[in-house]
């Protein structure tokens, strides 16, 4: 946390200064460049306020709850870094991850509710009609995933309904 800080300190520090020589130079006019200076200013002290943003051309970035699905998810062990480069998609929802991201994000869920339901079948528990919340209490209730496991699951799990909805 503390290379972030110092991170947005550096970007407020140069951008702020950047503009103040921009302003100081040039006629003390403010124009669009030395408001697009103080806005870059700011970004590093709004972003872990803001969720997701949208620029021109569909480009969308979704910060805070991500990074922290996949922090948890990595400390749980359940992300392999050495992961199989297969010339074709392992998965459906792979195939259209660039044409539609929300349909790709439904189809991981699914993915994720089958391997719940698989890893509960094979350790004889009863699941009919359990959502996904449900097998991952279930889950860890039986210790056959760990807290840590279970925690990253369910906020994968949430983020995922909140994609899908």
């Amino acid at each position: 946390m503390k290379e972030i800080r110092r991170t947005q300190i550096f970007i407020t520090l140069v951008a702020l200064v950047v503009a103040i020589i921009h302003v100081v130079f040039p006629d003390l006019t403010i124009d669009a460049i030395t408001v697009f200076l103080l806005v870059i200013a700011l970004l590093p002290w709004l972003i872990p306020l803001v969720r997701s943003l949208e620029f021109p051309g569909g480009w969308k970035v979704e910060f805070q709850e991500l990074e922290k699905a996949k922090n948890k998810a990595e400390k749980a062990g359940l992300l392999s870094s050495k992961r199989k480069i297969t010339k074709k998609p392992s998965y459906s929802f792979e195939t259209i991850l660039d044409r539609d991201p929300n349909l790709a994000l439904a189809g991981l869920r699914i993915e994720l509710e089958k391997r719940l339901v698989q890893i509960a079948k094979l350790n004889n528990l009863n699941v009919s009609k359990a959502s996904v919340g449900q097998l991952i209490r279930l889950l860890n209730q039986e210790k056959i995933l760990t807290p840590e496991e279970s925690s990253a699951l369910a906020d994968m799990s949430g983020l995922l309904n909140s994609a899908v909805h």
